[in-house]
């Protein structure tokens, strides 16, 4: 297992593996047994970065979530985990009232919301510090220096390591660390994003975003990343949940004609290393010059087997550089 430095502080900064592990659905529709084995063999593996949220998974049984901070605490507790596993949770999407959803009625990134929800997930994790803590979601009711000096208090009483943000516009990241900065408070570092080869339209529109997509890794942040080395980018969804295997699956916003030529090129190189198209999609995003980490989800241990030899598989200077110029 490789592993990558996310932060910049001395006294927060971490080292991380190159493939994250996503525990969304660990302890709802993934059983506490098939869960327990999946992070004891990505622990085994040398993996070492699971990520979770404070409203996991509250669309299984229509509640508020909890239900993956809580199985990764049960967990936690019977294996003697300390902190030598890097949990990175969220806040600000989960739902207000059961049967309700984050779209039309979260929680928000207020300072109360935001001392409140990170003590709740510190309790149900059962650690005295979260090492990672996202906003999830953007929240425009809420000053975002209230939002910034919020996360900030949480640092400074040191229940709060490193801090991130995903699905919000870039011109707001900046903003917020912009805020940070002038204030000499610690800002985001880890910035959570949708991004896989394939690549979206971004104008297509949904519930969350009714201007097109914010939630996906475009080139404006990719950019940013370029231009802030001390960014982090970990990119949810880099499988597409599953439609490079099963291309149905395949949403509608990648119904392009960018689309054929980016496969194409995937299925060449897979052939070439004798690798899967998904092991291809995961070594391509953990070793470009980008930094940035694949989050992987899984209900099997040998779902998590086939992304494990994706992050160790190597990729010659032709064949990322025919990867990157598909289109």
């Amino acid at each position: 297992m490789k592993y990558r430095t996310i932060g910049t502080a001395p006294e927060s900064r971490r080292e991380v593996s190159v493939l994250a592990l996503g525990a969304m659905l660990f302890g709802s529709r993934t059983d506490e047994k098939t869960s327990f084995a999946i992070l004891d063999r990505y622990v085994e593996a040398g993996g070492n970065f699971i990520d979770t949220s404070d409203n996991y998974a509250f669309w299984v049984d229509g509640g508020q979530g909890g239900q993956s901070e809580e199985l990764l605490g049960r967990w936690r507790r019977s294996r003697g985990v300390g902190d030598e596993i890097v949990i990175a949770t969220k806040l600000g999407a989960r739902p207000l009232a059961p049967g309700t959803s984050y779209i039309d009625n979260p929680e928000g990134l207020s300072a109360k919301v935001i001392r409140e929800s990170a003590e709740r997930s510190r309790e149900r994790l059962g650690v005295d510090k979260l090492d990672l803590l996202y906003a999830h979601i953007d929240d425009p009711t809420v000053p975002q220096r209230e939002t910034v000096e919020g996360f900030a208090e949480l640092v400074a009483e040191g229940t709060v390591g490193l801090l991130g943000v995903s699905n919000q516009a870039m011109w707001r990241v900046e903003r917020a660390r912009a805020i940070a900065a002038a204030a000499g408070l610690p800002g985001y570092e880890v910035l959570q994003y949708a991004h896989s080869h394939l690549r979206p339209r971004l104008d297509v529109p949904d519930d969350m975003f009714p201007d097109g997509s914010l939630g996906h890794a475009g080139p404006e942040l990719l950019g940013y990343l370029r231009a802030e080395p001390a960014l982090t980018l970990v990119a949810y969804s880099p499988l597409l949940r599953g439609a490079y295997t099963h291309p149905d699956r395949l949403p509608a916003d990648f119904d392009h004609p960018g689309t054929p030529p980016r496969l194409a090129a995937l299925h060449e190189v897979a052939r070439e290393t004798g690798a899967t198209v998904n092991q291809v999609v995961l070594a391509w995003q953990s070793g470009g010059e980008l930094p940035i980490i694949p989050l992987a989800g899984g209900s099997s241990v040998a779902q998590l087997e086939e992304n494990l030899a994706g992050a160790d598989l190597e990729l010659t200077a032709d064949q990322r550089a025919r990867l990157d110029a598909a289109h």
